[in-house]
């Protein structure tokens, strides 16, 4: 019973890949060779290119995580100003650098600002907040314009509501939502691993 189970199951694997002819010949249909050496037959692939080692689905095609962080920028802006102080530079930079790294990444700016002054005042101002960084990001970063958006929200999210100078001081504010995927090779661990992170 056990050999007639295995031929069976041999027969119908034989199947999916060759057809028997009515001489007896037996015509290959698919191609089972794996170019890429990663455990996908060239019949199932769907990247040709995967990188060796790397974790990979059932089409030889690598895994992707979605990207979605949101942070505050520390850049604190005088009242009535869209000026940033070169000493918060630094804030924008680590957005540049993390969207070099995943350049398959947008950034969505907000601006924000305290309840002083009028409505439509302070959403002109806003903007122009969300403008100043993503402009720092273009012209002093290198990041493409079509990775950036700016947008402002005049007083409508306050993060304190309570009408103090260091309420104020605090809605006066950027955040950076980056959204994208990260695509960077998932490399599989295997017994060699520790050995190779110790030579590097």
């Amino acid at each position: 019973m056990k050999t007639f189970i295995t031929l069976l199951a041999i027969t119908l694997l034989s199947a999916c890949s060759s057809i028997v002819t009515m001489d007896g010949n037996t015509t290959q249909v698919h191609d089972l060779n794996d170019m890429d050496k990663d455990g996908v037959i060239v019949a199932r692939e769907r990247c040709n290119d995967t990188l060796l080692g790397a974790s990979i689905d059932n089409y030889g095609c690598g895994k992707v995580k979605p990207i979605h962080d949101r942070s505050e920028l520390k850049i604190l802006f005088p009242n009535d100003s869209y000026y940033i102080d070169p000493m918060y530079y630094d804030q924008v930079e680590v957005i540049a650098v993390f969207m070099n790294d995943f350049p398959n990444t947008n950034v969505t700016i907000e601006g924000h600002c305290s309840k002083t002054g009028s409505y439509e005042h302070n959403l002109a101002l806003s903007q122009n907040r969300a403008n100043a960084v993503t402009s720092l990001l273009a012209e002093h970063y290198s990041i493409a314009s079509d990775r950036l958006t700016a947008i402002g929200y005049s007083y409508d999210r306050p993060v304190d509501e309570s009408d103090t100078d260091m309420a104020h001081t605090r809605n006066r504010r950027v955040i950076a939502e980056v959204t994208g995927e990260d695509t960077t090779p998932d490399m599989k661990w295997h017994i060699y691993t520790v050995d190779e992170e110790e030579v590097e």
